[in-house]
């Protein structure tokens, strides 16, 4: 039975839950891997599930109206989001794009319609970021500055509720009713750290036996300028940083994930290419970096058997200029 839909945003959800059976053949693990594919999404990532939530919340709250403008720090997925989800209802979107971000997504959010600035050149960012006692919080005090200054709406994902409530009511739901309740660990890596919090908390409630396990970088293969590859775009560290310095949710939420297991952009990117040929899933430097922390806790004995959820944030498109695709090109 055929269906049309009204806009874009009504596209947004229901991404499909796939097991990673040659990925699991090819590396002998007994448990199941299941990869949450986001790049179903309209615009190819997890963030056009925030994007849409906060743009509708802020409409039925009155915070913004058809003409005004809306403007974000992000590493390009969020940009991408705003742009395709807000400006057909009538939004201009600003977007200030951090360091180290792939030449795809600028030319994406571009062509949705997105003005781009660097985040650096918002005033005073630069100097809050090498005061001694940066905060995230003190990070992004000159966003709303800037915002304020210029008549803008700071949607600011990353201390923005709706963010969180959109994986709890969305995201989380769908994975648990795609495998019955029989999710025994999931694993995520960090940007804002919605996911971990609006999924971990709703897996949570539902069992509280249930693993989350977060999936960080190592501080080499964080992006910044100038900086070579390999590495994994648009994650934060957050185990081992100060704690002023992760992002805002943990602290204001207080939720804690169970384990935390570090990875190298360059195995990250072993693994991206491995599950592409494996499985025909072709995915982003975090979500080759959730499946290779995946690979390590399905090799453990005692997860045998187990049903193993991976958060995959977006597709490899995105990618295809760094060097986790390169080798392939060539």
């Amino acid at each position: 039975m055929s269906r049309t839909y009204n806009s874009l945003i009504d596209l947004v959800g229901n991404t499909p839950l796939v097991e990673l059976k040659g990925f699991e053949k090819n590396n002998s693990l007994k448990a199941n891997i299941y990869g949450k594919l986001e790049y179903f999404n309209p615009t190819g990532s997890v963030k056009d599930r925030i994007a849409a939530r906060m743009i509708l919340d802020a409409e039925n709250e009155g915070l913004i109206h058809p003409g005004d403008t809306i403007i974000d720090n992000t590493s390009g997925n969020t940009g991408i989001s705003l742009a395709a989800l807000g400006v057909p209802r009538g939004y201009k979107v600003v977007i200030a794009i951090e360091a180290g971000v792939s030449p795809e997504r600028h030319q994406i959010m571009r062509a949705y319609g997105a003005e781009l600035h660097e985040l650096v050149d918002i005033p005073g960012l630069a100097e809050a970021a090498s005061a001694p006692d940066a905060t995230f919080q003190s990070l992004l005090a000159p966003m709303a500055k800037y915002a304020s200054e210029n008549g803008y709406y700071y949607i600011n994902q990353c201390d923005n509720a709706s963010n969180i409530k959109a994986h709890y009511e969305g995201t989380a739901p769908e994975i648990y009713e795609a495998l019955d309740g029989k999710v025994d660990i999931f694993i995520t890596m960090s940007g804002t750290g919605g996911t971990l919090h609006g999924v971990g908390r709703y897996l949570k409630e539902k069992n509280p036996d249930v693993q989350i396990i977060l999936a960080q970088p190592d501080a080499a293969s964080l992006p910044a300028p100038g900086k070579t590859e390999p590495q994994i775009d648009g994650i934060m560290m957050v185990s081992g940083v100060p704690e002023g310095l992760a992002p805002i949710f943990y602290k204001k939420y207080g939720f804690n994930f169970d384990e935390v297991i570090t990875v190298t952009g360059a195995q990250a990117y072993e693994v991206g290419r491995e599950v592409a040929k494996s499985d025909g899933v072709f995915i982003g430097e975090s979500s080759a970096a959730a499946l290779t922390v995946a690979k390590i806790v399905a090799s453990r004995p005692e997860n045998s058997g187990k049903n193993i959820v991976v958060m995959m944030a977006d597709g490899g498109a995105k990618y295809l200029s760094s060097g986790m695709f390169k080798q392939v090109q060539e």
